[in-house]
């Protein structure tokens, strides 16, 4: 086959695959090098180019665009909804977001600036600043025509169940239920049919109260407003739903020392430059746990036992200040306690930890008896498990409420401070122990 006939066969080919499979390809692309992604995408039509644009993570995206014709990007991210361009312009080199903010559309630079200006994950930042709205004073035939007539809004308004209505001035007034809007008479006005907003919040509120008002509300869609009322944009659900399950991820990588910016496909150099200090603190905390066993070098010399079983205290004291930080920190994500509940949570599980300490003491006391017949190393073991369980579980239920307290990520390598917490706690409680009755071992 020559050459040109197979090259431009292989063209369409791609570009039919990129049509068809936007999704597919997207994740296909995010794992090849960006630099190579450039020209794969630069004669594909601008539709295509949107569908791939919306699929693509924004850390392969940023690094494309500034490889495509500015035309194009402009053309192909104008359907993408404004928090999706504002998240890739973020990670953006600045000359080239500059350039690019100044190529586009008054409305559209608008719409994209305001999210731009507000904090990350707050409502400003997750909202859709494209919002259908409707005057009080409008016919009902006339709002019904406006939906169908107009493409665009009909897109987003199409999984809603609600329409927001403002006043002359552009002030959040209320809303309309689209069931009602399609079984009214034709020639009433919305405002007959108009309830007052159950919800609705301002540009600075941050994810928490969001999906709080969107739980207790049961709301598909949640208005936000500037300072002096006026509607901007909404929240939608899916958005938010998406932005807390990205959150949600960012924390379990946080809380084993792992940087929130770090994908699965991120560069070897990234990942380690992330990571490596977080290890470097481990390795410290593991030293200050070697130099409590350092301490008691004499009583492990003198009964060697106690080595065997030194794993078992710190294991099972560690496992207890995981659960009880697991606990809490779901119960500060989901808004159900605050740092002002310390002195009852931390009790709590208090409590929780030294019963099942009990617990298991009684279960690790008859082992250890059945295994050395030494009714003094059962008494130490049991006693220890008891006390290092119990400081684990108020370690693990205190660190994420003391980080909280302090502005910090609760969720920031608490499982590092953990360990190394209750490592200490283990082995202080059981050797220190062991040392006090030596003479029963």
């Amino acid at each position: 086959m020559n050459e040109s006939v197979q090259s431009t066969l292989e063209r369409k080919l791609e570009a039919d695959f990129f049509a068809r499979y936007p999704i597919e390809a997207g994740s296909l692309l995010d794992t090849i090098n960006p630099s190579l992604i450039g020209p794969l995408l630069r004669d594909l039509e601008t539709p295509t180019l949107s569908s791939l644009f919306n699929t693509l993570s924004p850390a392969t995206l940023v690094k494309v665009l500034q490889d495509l014709p500015l035309e194009k990007v402009v053309d192909a991210t104008k359907p993408i909804a404004s928090t999706r361009v504002a998240s890739i312009l973020r990670q953006a080199d600045e000359t080239w977001r500059d350039t690019f903010l100044n190529a586009l559309e008054p409305t559209l630079r608008a719409d994209i600036d305001l999210v731009l200006s507000c904090p990350p994950d707050s409502a400003g930042a997750l909202m859709d600043p494209r919002v259908m709205f409707l005057h009080r004073n409008l016919k009902v035939s006339e709002a019904l025509s406006r939906l169908r007539g107009d493409h665009r809004r009909r897109r987003y308004v199409r999984s809603q169940r609600i329409l927001l209505v403002v006043d002359d001035a552009g002030k959040l007034e209320g809303i309309v239920a689209i069931q009602d809007l399609a079984l009214a008479d034709l020639d009433e006005s919305i405002g007959e049919y108009m309830l007052i907003a159950p919800a609705f919040v301002s540009l600075t509120a941050t994810k928490e109260e969001m999906v709080e008002l969107l739980t207790d509300h049961a709301l598909s869609s949640l208005p936000v407003v500037d300072e002096d009322g006026h509607l901007v944009g909404v929240v939608r659900y899916e958005q938010l739903v998406a932005a807390a399950q990205e959150t949600a991820s960012a924390d379990m990588q946080t809380m084993f020392g792992v940087s929130r910016d770090e994908k699965a496909l991120s560069k070897v150099s990234f990942a380690v430059q992330k990571r490596l200090p977080w290890l470097q603190i481990n390795l410290l905390t593991a030293f200050l746990a070697a130099a409590v066993v350092g301490i008691f070098e004499e009583t492990i010399a003198s009964y060697t036992a106690l080595a065997i079983l030194l794993p078992v205290v710190a294991g099972q004291s560690g496992n207890t200040g995981a659960q009880a930080l697991a606990v809490v920190i779901r119960g500060l994500a989901l808004r159900e306690i605050s740092s002002a509940h310390w002195r009852r949570v931390v009790l709590k599980e208090s409590l929780v930890a030294a019963m099942n300490g009990a617990a298991v003491a009684l279960t690790t006391g008859l082992a250890v008896y059945v295994w050395s017949r030494s009714l003094g190393l059962t008494l130490v073991i049991g006693v220890a498990m008891i006390i290092s369980m119990s400081i684990a579980g108020s370690v693990g239920a205190a660190i994420p409420l003391v980080l909280t307290r302090l502005g910090q990520d609760p969720a920031q390598s608490s499982s590092i401070i953990l360990t190394t917490v209750t490592d200490i706690a283990g082995f202080f409680s059981f050797l220190g122990i062991a040392t006090l009755f030596i003479t029963m071992l």
